[in-house]
C-alpha cells in the first residue's frame, strides 16, 4: 500500500502542512494511518479527496460546503448555484461600494455633502446590517426590507445618481431658506414634495406622516445626519426638518 507523509503531500498538491493538519481537525481529510510519534501517513483514497477538495476550493465554494458535497449531502450543481447567488450579492455589494466610495472621493476633493442616504453602500455585511437594524427601529420591518430590496435591484448607474438627487434637493431649499423663506412657503413646499417622493422611490412606499417626520427628526438629532446637513448651510437640518414636518401634517 503506497502511504505519503505530511510533507510529501503537502509538495505533491502544493498546500502547506499547516492547511493538511487543519482538514484533518475540522474532519474533512484524515489521513489513512498515523505512524510513530504521530505522524500522518494518506493513501491514494486521501489524495483523490484532497484533490477533490482542492478542486471545489478554486471554485470559491467554503469548506462547510465542500464537505457538505464529498459526504453527499449536497449535489455540487446545486452547491455551485448556490454559490453563483452569492457571487451575485457580492458582485451588487462591490458596485454600491464603488459609487459610495467616488461620492465620498467627490465630497472629500471639495464637492457638495453626500446625503446620509448614501454613507453606508457596499459596506461590509455586519457594518450593513446594524445600519439596517437601527432602521428597523423606526420605521419597522417592512419598509426596510422593501428599501433594501428596491437598492438591490439599481443598476450602479442608479445608485451612482442617488447622491446628486438628493443634493439638488437640498440646494434648492438651502437657496429659499438662504431667501428668508419659511418652511411651509410654497415654493419650500413644492421642493419637499420632490424629497418625499424621491424618498418613497427608495423606501418602495409612501412613507407615512409619522414615518417622514420621523425622518426629518433623524436629521436633527443624529450627530452624523445633522452633520453632514449643516455642511449644507448652518442650521439646514433643522429648517429641512420643520419643513418636512410641514409637509407630513398638511398632506399625509
Amino acid at each position: 500500500m503506497d502511504l505519503w507523509t505530511t510533507a510529501e503531500v503537502a509538495r505533491l498538491a502544493g498546500v502547506s502542512a499547516r492547511t493538511l493538519r487543519h482538514y484533518d481537525a475540522i474532519g474533512l481529510l484524515a489521513p489513512a494511518s498515523h505512524g510513530h510519534g504521530g505522524l500522518r501517513r494518506y493513501g491514494k483514497a486521501e489524495l483523490l479527496r484532497l484533490q477533490q477538495i482542492l478542486l471545489l476550493k478554486r471554485l470559491g465554494l467554503r469548506l462547510d460546503t465542500v464537505a457538505e458535497i464529498l459526504e453527499g449531502d449536497l449535489a455540487p450543481v446545486e452547491a455551485l448555484r448556490r454559490h453563483a447567488a452569492e457571487l451575485d450579492a457580492e458582485r451588487t455589494r462591490l458596485d454600491r461600494l464603488a459609487a459610495t466610495v467616488d461620492a465620498t472621493i467627490r465630497q472629500l476633493e471639495g464637492g457638495r455633502p453626500m446625503a446620509p442616504e448614501t454613507w453606508f453602500g457596499g459596506l461590509d455585511p455586519a457594518t450593513e446590517a446594524a445600519y439596517r437594524d437601527e432602521a428597523r427601529k423606526r420605521w419597522g420591518q417592512a419598509v426596510v426590507e422593501r428599501s433594501w430590496n428596491v437598492l438591490q435591484e439599481l443598476t450602479p448607474e442608479e445608485r451612482r445618481a442617488i447622491p446628486e438627487a438628493f443634493n439638488d434637493i437640498n440646494d434648492r431649499l438651502n437657496a429659499l431658506r438662504a431667501a428668508g423663506r419659511a418652511p411651509d412657503d410654497n415654493d419650500v413646499q413644492e421642493v419637499v414634495v420632490d424629497h418625499y417622493w424621491l424618498i418613497a422611490k427608495h423606501w418602495g412606499d409612501q412613507p407615512t406622516a409619522e414615518a417622514y417626520k420621523g425622518l426629518g427628526a433623524l436629521y436633527t438629532e443624529e450627530p452624523r445626519f445633522k452633520d453632514t446637513y449643516d455642511q449644507v448651510g448652518e442650521g439646514f437640518a433643522e429648517y429641512m426638518r420643520a419643513a418636512m414636518d410641514a409637509y407630513a401634517e398638511a398632506n399625509l
